[in-house]
């Protein structure tokens, strides 16, 4: 019997994440009892306690250090788990974030693909046909205004949007993943597709399926499109049920 392959899932993630290391490895794990392919994860930190500006901009300095520290493990793909410091530093920083990184894996001879949260959640809405969307996030207002502003210069309309306004990151991995289940309630739901958390810390995993059962539109957070992405970057099959339209294997 052939032994599974397994793949190497790396990841660089802010030092007080706590929540794409359970949720990427749970939809991964999933995906283990419908498809061959075996997963391991590995991540490396970049230092930060509080979403703020300066501190998301000190922090995106070290995603080299962080993407050599990966490919010395010779991770089949790397993903920089960090949606608004990718946003934060300037429109479609994305690409020159994935560029860059994916150089430092190819100079240390283990050369990777590398995607960003920011990158996926726009391409997996661009996937999905959204032009007009709704969005929640655990940011305080300013920072929300700049993930909006990030979405429609890649020429997606945000027509509405909640900001819970939580500083602490650690705060806002210790939210309940269902909790989205009633604020998205509040959404203007007369939109393609309803972000359920612009934030790869905010836990929102067991809320995905529920609200778009509910609302009857397509419904995505930042760790479903950051899989998303993995799995195409792979070449892997994206049908894992249970996580939204996204991962229906349709895209």
């Amino acid at each position: 019997m052939q032994t599974p392959r397994t793949l190497r899932i790396g990841q660089i993630v802010p030092s007080s994440n706590t929540t794409m290391e359970t949720e990427i490895p749970a939809i991964l794990r999933a995906r283990e009892a419908i498809a061959p392919e075996r997963f391991s994860f590995h991540s490396s930190r970049m230092r930060m306690k509080h979403v703020t500006k300066d501190e998301l901009a000190a922090m995106d300095a070290d995603s080299d250090r962080c993407a050599l520290e990966l490919s010395d493990a010779a991770v089949d793909v790397l993903g920089y788990a960090c949606l608004v410091a990718i946003m934060s530093m300037g429109k479609g920083y994305h690409r020159v974030s994935e560029e860059r990184l994916h150089a430092r894996t190819v100079e240390n001879g283990h050369p990777a693909p590398v995607i960003t949260s920011a990158g996926a959640l726009v391409e997996g809405l661009q996937a999905l046909g959204a032009k007009r969307v709704s969005i929640l996030t655990p940011y305080m207002k300013p920072l929300t205004q700049l993930v909006i502003d990030y979405i429609e210069n890649e020429r997606i309309e945000v027509v509405d949007s909640i900001s819970l306004e939580i500083p602490d990151n650690l705060a806002v991995g210790r939210r309940d993943p269902l909790a989205p289940v009633e604020i998205t309630k509040k959404l203007n739901t007369n939109v393609d597709v309803i972000v359920a958390s612009a934030c790869v810390q905010m836990p929102s995993l067991g809320s995905i399926q529920l609200i778009e059962d509910r609302v009857g539109l397509p419904v995505i957070s930042s760790s479903v499109a950051t899989t998303w992405m993995m799995l195409n970057r792979l070449r892997l099959d994206t049908h894992v049920p249970g996580f939204g339209s996204l991962l229906s294997g349709r895209y």
